[in-house]
């Protein structure tokens, strides 16, 4: 029996460039979507594709301040804007194009859609994949990010009284969810991703572990490069599971990033998409409400095939391996799952040690945090 389950998604989201040369092509989007409808989910009666809305800048102002939404609105515009630097907006990772406030202000309600189907339980999972840009600070773009939802729609939780839970597994840190929440004990958040010694945002190490009442209530599991299915879901295993048992979120929100993807064009993970599915499969048992997120992304098919697995998995519609011939021959790929890569036993094991060290930290300094007490 399918779970009753909201996919967020209007082509409208798919429909912006933010360069030619630019790595998030927000094209994958709809491969997604045309994946899923390949496979008739959205035929299921339990199973709505539900149109977003904007989210309004009282929403955005919750988080972001207002000198950057008005630079946003006119750099959007085409506008000058002198110190369009100190927004962190010009060539490189964060490119200003005409109609980037519109199509913020949908992702971010996209979102914020998500969260109140939930809130009105008229569904117990819902699924943004415009969603989970985690790196947008207060002031300033970052990471690809403009505005960040994760952070406003969990405000937006909070709001209605519900206890939130937020694990971030793309292969970068969730710095922005981090930093919005890390001087309080209303929101655990924890990331797990690959290590900033070796990967933007330079955030994200297991000595951040939050200030104040939040002391323990930010956790992270840096991760070495190359780390395979096996052994990020043993540190996955060790970490979540009992944090989410002790702090019992009413809502769980995911960010479910697959930049982690052995063949991402920029990150230098290892998983392969059925070894996303089995950490995605991890979180069904903590969620009585389910809020899903996309996030990092670059290689097009292993984005639409993992977030595919994904949305299966938080709907519990399950889909064979074998891709429907339409989209299969339209993308040349075969299946969801893939092949396992090769690599190094040397590499491994240096993986393993780092995993294992990580793990160790964090239950030495975050878990006697949550421990119940005798």
């Amino acid at each position: 029996m399918t779970r009753r389950s909201a996919f967020i998604y209007d082509e409208s989201l798919a429909a912006h460039t933010l360069s030619e040369t630019h790595p998030l092509k927000p094209v994958r989007l709809r491969y997604t979507y045309e994946l899923l409808d390949a496979y008739d989910a959205f035929g299921d009666p339990d199973v709505r594709v539900v149109k977003p809305r904007m989210a309004t800048g009282e929403e955005l102002l919750g988080f972001h301040t207002a000198n950057y939404l008005a630079a946003v609105q006119a750099l959007s515009h085409g506008e000058g804007v002198a110190d369009a630097g100190a927004y962190n907006f010009g060539p490189g990772d964060n490119p200003a194009f005409e109609g980037m406030y519109d199509a913020a202000l949908l992702s971010t309600g996209a979102s914020l859609t998500a969260a109140e189907l939930l809130v009105n339980d008229e569904v117990e999972v819902a699924f943004s994949i415009s969603g989970g840009l985690h790196h947008a600070m207060a002031g300033y773009a970052s990471g690809f990010c403009i505005f960040n939802d994760p952070v406003i729609a969990i405000q937006y939780l909070l709001g209605k009284g519900m206890r939130v839970a937020y694990v971030d597994i793309d292969c970068h840190h969730g710095d922005g969810v981090q930093h919005a929440f890390y001087d309080t004990e209303k929101v655990l958040t924890i990331s797990l991703h690959e290590s900033s010694a070796f990967l933007f945002p330079g955030t994200g190490f297991v000595q951040e572990t939050g200030a104040g009442r939040g002391r323990g209530y930010s956790v992270n599991v840096p991760l070495y490069p190359f780390t395979t299915d096996e052994l990020y879901l043993w540190a996955f295993q060790q970490v979540v599971p009992p944090l989410l048992e002790s702090f019992k979120p009413d809502v769980l929100v995911t960010q479910l990033g697959i930049d982690s993807h052995f063949s991402d064009p920029i990150t230098h993970m290892a998983l392969t998409v059925q070894g996303f599915g089995r950490v995605v499969s991890e979180f069904a048992p903590y969620a009585p409400k389910w809020l899903g997120l996309g996030g990092g992304g670059y290689d097009l098919q292993a984005v639409a095939r993992a977030w595919t697995v994904a949305f299966s998995i938080m709907s519990e519609l399950g889909f064979p391996d074998s891709l429907p011939a339409p989209y299969r021959d339209r993308h040349d790929v075969s299946t969801l799952s893939d092949e396992e890569p090769e690599i190094q036993e040397n590499v491994r094991a240096s993986a393993r040690t780092f995993a294992e060290n990580s793990v160790n930290t964090v239950k030495s300094l975050v878990f006697p945090v949550h421990a119940p007490p005798d």
